[in-house]
């Protein structure tokens, strides 16, 4: 059995009964079950359906988003999540390198990085060194003034957390920020790269080995093998290539607002709705937020 969810953006919901119906009966569905009038619903499958990414094309251009994935251990044990561009709306190192003066030629770095154009942790190596002698006191600065929340965290992390979900935190950006944006939104734990700091300015060095797509694989294995659990009841959440291994291998794995050699690789997308549609993926309804 199959469960499909019709999802869209909780700030802008577009989702009516008539195209919940349609998708329904013609995919000849069971009864539909409303989780958030106008942003999302789901109905059960008896199996997946050969013009699923047709439909979901379809349902694109409605600003709809569509999920389908098995029914069974639907709700995880596990969060873990990327942090630039899933649970914040910046790119940590694209707003410290704004702050030295090269913010677009950084940016234009993360951006081919996160589209897996260019070798991660080489282009780490390169963009940390444009920082070089940039004041510690910047990265305060920048979560103070720069960093905003991505929508629905809060609720994804409370909501998950007060049903025994263990959530972690796992960032090829730098431990300055996971450690505050973990403890903001309730992370167990938080793993990042650390940037090399003397006499209170950057060295223009990050600390070796670096965290990048291997590294956050290994963290699903490490924290499922230390829960008792298995990659299978995870959850994880990412935008970039340095994601896809670890997205590829938990239960569940969406790619939220991805770049498109991400997107095209992970069977849940989210383009349109916030951190919620985690929730709803997991058969939550808004009444059962935390």
């Amino acid at each position: 059995m199959f469960i499909a969810t019709l999802l869209t953006n909780p700030e802008t919901p577009v989702l009516d009964r008539a195209t919940v119906e349609s998708l329904r009966n013609a995919w000849g569905g069971g009864d539909a079950i409303w989780l958030d009038p106008g942003v999302a619903a789901e109905f059960p499958l008896e199996a997946v359906q050969e013009n699923l990414w047709e439909a979901w094309a379809d349902l694109q251009t409605l600003r709809i988003d569509l999920a389908v994935q098995p029914a069974a251990n639907r709700k995880k044990r596990l969060l873990i999540a990327d942090m630039d561009s899933t649970m914040i709306r910046q790119e940590c190192i694209d707003e410290l390198a704004d702050e030295a003066g090269v913010g677009t030629y950084v940016a234009g770095i993360t951006a081919r990085a996160m589209n897996g154009e260019l070798d991660f942790e080489a282009a780490l190596r390169e963009r940390v060194h444009l920082l070089r002698d940039l004041p510690e006191s910047t990265i305060a600065h920048v979560i103070r003034d720069r960093i905003t929340l991505m929508p629905g965290g809060p609720a994804l992390l409370a909501t998950m957390r007060a049903n025994g979900a263990y959530a972690a935190l796992v960032s090829g950006g730098f431990t300055a920020f996971t450690a505050s944006i973990a403890q903001t939104l309730g992370f167990d734990e938080h793993r990042a790269n650390t940037l090399l700091i003397e006499g209170g300015k950057l060295t223009g060095h990050v600390a070796e080995p670096i965290l990048g797509k291997q590294a956050k694989l290994d963290a699903l294995l490490q924290i499922t093998a230390r829960l008792g659990v298995t990659p299978e009841d995870a959850i994880a959440v990412g935008d970039g290539a340095n994601d896809l291994a670890m997205l590829t291998r938990a239960g569940a794995g969406v790619a939220l607002h991805a770049k498109p050699l991400v997107a095209a690789q992970c069977n849940l997308r989210v383009n349109h709705g916030d951190l919620t549609a985690l929730l709803y993926m997991q058969g939550y309804r808004r009444e059962d937020f935390a």
